[in-house]
């Protein structure tokens, strides 16, 4: 099968956040399946250029119809780790993708409608037809409208579209200037409920809604996260709309790529370790403390990495940093805040605990010390307000660090309760849950996950080898998204 996928991330040459990854691991796996895979990207001036091999002029002369004129773009080629990636360069005045940053622009709107209009034109003009276009989030939510309603008069009539929705929050907005740039003009057409027309703004349109809409099948990154973008408030305003395409919406979980993730074969940690060797695990907690300047001891390691961002519930990770310490633990954390209130929060926090002996805070990315604390700790701590897929928890597991999560999204189809889950056996259950919001609720998990630590060790190693032996790789949902490709291509 032939299949493109078109987003505006792919690890590890433009990444943002997880989709980045999420398109990068998918795209592999599916060509291992057998499947060829091309990536269609924008071309940013702040890109990882040292992560493209051979890259080349490969279309020098594409022109994009726009405003009733056309840009001039130049599509260059080049291997990324592997993948065949096609990067659209726009030569404007306005510098679309120069500017320094992915997001984050006043146009963004206006910017990714012309990159997937300009994916399109690319396709069209290039010959290129594939099975299925694959797109990915709100950037590229005009893509399967355009598709519907301009190319597939000109030669594009057979291409089906797998529209994958990572994060409902962000579903981005324009008015009627989107339009007349792209050629779909009939405000009047497209700004009715039943088309673009934002559920709640009437002069807005809705670019993830048009996805939504037009799509041959819409899924979003986990079989719960769609239920609860379905039925509950994690559509933020889109459930109506995706009760309407409910027969063509479902959730695949993500998969975490074990070529990087794997204390086996991990080069970034000092001591590798499997569930053959599970006791050098302790190892590399001597090493981190050591690196840190923690306590040396036998006091449990709880561990937050993640963005510091309102989804991941700060207030229960600012109080899980606590109680850890009142009961005894260790408490390190790895994030960087994606707001000035939270940093401000976090590095008082930091300044307060400089001297604590069992805490670290460091407010900043750093890839090499993330693997080596999930290959220490000996609890990670995810209690995300909503959390769509969650790969913290997938790493977790595979590192021998049992979870402590808030039941939501993806946590509940990877993390299975070791006291209260009654779907599974006591010898398939990895970690811990709560549900509620409150610091009550964290603490009653937080404290049976220690108190298995402190009173039962055997039982504890247990847990942790259970977790271990799951397999989150993308093998599996590789083959469901064939399945759903095979499903909308014959629909």
């Amino acid at each position: 099968m032939y299949i493109v996928q078109v987003a505006s991330e792919c690890a590890p040459v433009i990444k943002a956040g997880g989709l980045g990854d999420v398109v990068y691991g998918l795209s592999r796996e599916l060509e291992e399946q057998g499947h060829c895979v091309e990536l269609i990207l924008p071309k940013y001036d702040c890109m990882r250029y040292d992560q493209i091999w051979g890259l080349h002029d490969a279309y020098r002369d594409l022109w994009v119809p726009w405003h009733g004129a056309s840009v001039h773009c130049s599509v260059f080629c080049g291997w990324v780790h592997g993948r065949l990636c096609f990067f659209i360069e726009p030569h404007n005045e306005d510098g679309w993708f120069f500017r320094g940053r992915y997001y984050g622009c006043d146009d963004d709107p206006m910017r990714f409608a012309f990159f997937s209009k300009a994916a399109l034109e690319f396709l069209q003009q290039s010959n290129k037809r594939p099975d299925v276009i694959h797109c990915h989030d709100w950037q590229t939510g005009l893509l399967p409208v355009m598709l519907y309603e301009i190319y597939q008069y000109h030669g594009m009539g057979t291409q089906r579209v797998l529209y994958t929705i990572h994060n409902f929050k962000h579903q981005g907005f324009g008015g009627p200037e989107i339009l007349w740039a792209t050629g779909l003009n009939r405000p009047e057409y497209y700004f009715s409920y039943e088309k673009l027309r934002d559920n709640f703004n009437p002069f807005s349109l809705n670019f993830m809604k048009g996805g939504i809409l037009y799509s041959n099948h819409i899924n979003t990154v986990s079989p719960h996260h769609a239920w609860e973008a379905h039925h509950g408030e994690c559509g933020f305003g889109l459930g109506h709309t995706l009760h309407v395409v409910q027969d063509r919406f479902s959730g695949i979980l993500n998969g975490i790529d074990y070529g990087v993730w794997n204390p086996e074969s991990d080069r970034l940690i000092p001591y590798q370790f499997g569930p053959e060797t599970w006791s050098d695990k302790v190892l590399n907690k001597k090493a981190l403390r050591e690196k840190l300047g923690l306590a040396q001891g036998n006091k449990p390691l709880v561990a937050f990495i993640g963005r510091l961002d309102e989804q991941k519930g700060m207030h229960l990770v600012h109080h899980g940093m606590y109680y850890a310490l009142n009961r005894g633990a260790q408490f390190v954390l790895l994030g960087t805040a994606t707001g000035a209130k939270i940093n401000d929060w976090f590095w008082h926090e930091k300044n307060h605990l400089h001297s604590n002996p069992d805490c670290h805070l460091e407010l900043s990315f750093n890839e090499e010390l993330a693997h080596l604390i999930y290959a220490a700790a000996d609890l990670i701590l995810v209690p995300s307000n909503f959390e769509p897929c969650g790969l913290t928890q997938m790493i977790g597991l595979k590192y021998g660090t049992v979870p402590v999560v808030r039941g939501v999204g993806g946590l509940v189809n990877t993390v299975f309760d070791w006291d209260y889950d009654t779907s599974h056996p006591l010898a398939e259950r990895n970690g811990f849950i709560f549900y509620q919001q409150d610091n009550y609720a964290l603490e009653s998990a937080m404290n049976r996950a220690l108190d298995v630590f402190y009173d039962n060790p055997d039982l504890f190693q247990q847990l942790s080898l259970q977790g271990m032996a799951y397999d989150y790789s993308w093998t599996n949902p590789a083959k469901e998204y064939v399945s759903l490709y095979d499903k909308i291509r014959h629909r």
